[in-house]
């Protein structure tokens, strides 16, 4: 037996206008300085004084939300008793929202402690609205946040299906302005989630139809909107595509990139789009070597040469690869300027964060500790899985 879950979704221009209609008598809406000084909360705030629901606002959110802030987030909502949480920025607001929601309406729950298989009151003081202003993470659809515990450095993953946001609003209104490295951090991050969600062992039918179109979407309109960010179409279906991907990855689960990405991204403070798209290719030869079937139905879609199986992985790879050079991400460690002494010095506590991630034991092939070594030494060099 399994589950599908998906928030209700308004999208397309002037999607924001629906915040209107809404009724409600104070909104918490959870934000950082950047969106602020952007005026993006005034694309939210004027709806809402449309609807005559007040509103106050928590800009601290940071990059890589810690656990700490989280709690900050909570002991501002249990202040201000809002019966409305609009997450909105990239997937730190929206994870930060999320983590803070279930501690607002459960204070005696350990935060590190949250899990799927516990029961939560939730929905009895407010409800969550969450707002992406980025085309990538699909936190906006998923019911799981992944935080950082700053005094372990590592990524932390907790959930519960409570946790799903109630509402997602796309407008491509709020994208329009996102600089070139962004959109291509946070579309890599969507496309890696996507691919990943399509060949994880918890993988299904409903899951799989939404990655594939992700993927799609992605690849045709992901490097359109690298190079015009004024170009509103492709803004749009990129929009649309990390949501689409994000249910499926919602309702599946990601993999081994995401697993030595997490390492990685927390060791050495690297955006988290740019550390998982880097080991996608190098995991997916990895778990090509054994298995293709999922990287053919791709490929197949993409319209691709599939040839005998192996073909179709190896050409949908290397379109990854190409997509990547691009939008000019690193392909490899040694491009992100990380000496090799650096690095090797870092490599067993880099294994060791990546065997403890959840992310690792839903892949197709789940590598053991001297195959974890040779994944990440090769991807310092830029040396093609041969393993």
């Amino acid at each position: 037996m399994w589950y599908f879950d998906s928030p209700h979704i308004v999208f397309g221009e002037e999607a924001l206008s629906h915040l209107a209609q809404l009724s409600g008598r104070l909104a918490f809406i959870v934000a950082d300085q950047n969106i602020v000084r952007l005026g993006l909360t005034r694309l939210v705030t004027e709806p809402l004084d449309a609807a005559g629901i007040a509103y106050v606002i928590f800009d601290e959110t940071e990059p890589e939300p810690s656990l700490q802030l989280v709690q900050r987030c909570a002991a501002a909502l249990a202040q201000h008793q809002p019966d409305w949480i609009i997450a909105l920025g990239g997937g730190s607001c929206i994870d930060t929202a999320k983590a803070a929601w279930l501690l607002y309406e459960n204070p005696e729950v350990e935060l590190a402690g949250i899990n799927p298989f516990d029961r939560y009151v939730m929905r009895e003081k407010a409800h969550l609205i969450a707002i992406p202003t980025t085309s990538g993470t699909g936190s906006e659809a998923t019911w799981y946040a992944v935080l950082t515990d700053t005094v372990e450095q590592r990524k932390l993953g907790i959930g519960s299906r409570q946790m799903l946001p109630d509402l997602i609003i796309l407008d491509p209104e709020l994208i329009v302005s996102l600089p070139p490295s962004i959109t291509a951090d946070t579309g890599l991050d969507a496309l890696t989630q996507a691919i990943e969600s399509h060949s994880s062992t918890w993988r299904n039918d409903f899951s799989d139809a939404l990655c594939v179109h992700a993927v799609k979407l992605i690849c045709e309109y992901l490097p359109r909107a690298y190079a015009d960010g004024a170009d509103r179409e492709a803004r749009e279906h990129m929009h649309n595509a990390a949501t689409i991907g994000g249910i499926g990855f919602g309702n599946s689960q990601a993999t081994l990139a995401h697993a030595m990405g997490h390492a990685f991204g927390a060791l050495f403070h690297i955006p988290h789009g740019r550390s998982v798209a880097l080991f996608l290719p190098y995991t997916m030869e990895f778990a090509a070597n054994r298995k293709t079937d999922r990287y053919v139905e791709i490929a197949r879609a993409l319209g691709l040469p599939v040839g005998d199986g192996r073909e179709g992985a190896i050409n949908l790879i290397t379109t990854i690869r190409e997509l990547e050079a691009k939008l000019h991400q690193p392909q490899s460690v040694r491009e992100l300027g990380i000496t090799a002494e650096a690095y090797a010095a870092a490599v067993p506590e880099l294994i060791a964060k990546a065997e403890m991630d959840t992310q690792i034991i839903t892949s197709p092939r789940i590598p053991d500790t001297t195959e974890l070594r040779r994944l990440f030494e090769y991807a310092y060099e830029g040396k093609s899985i041969d393993f």
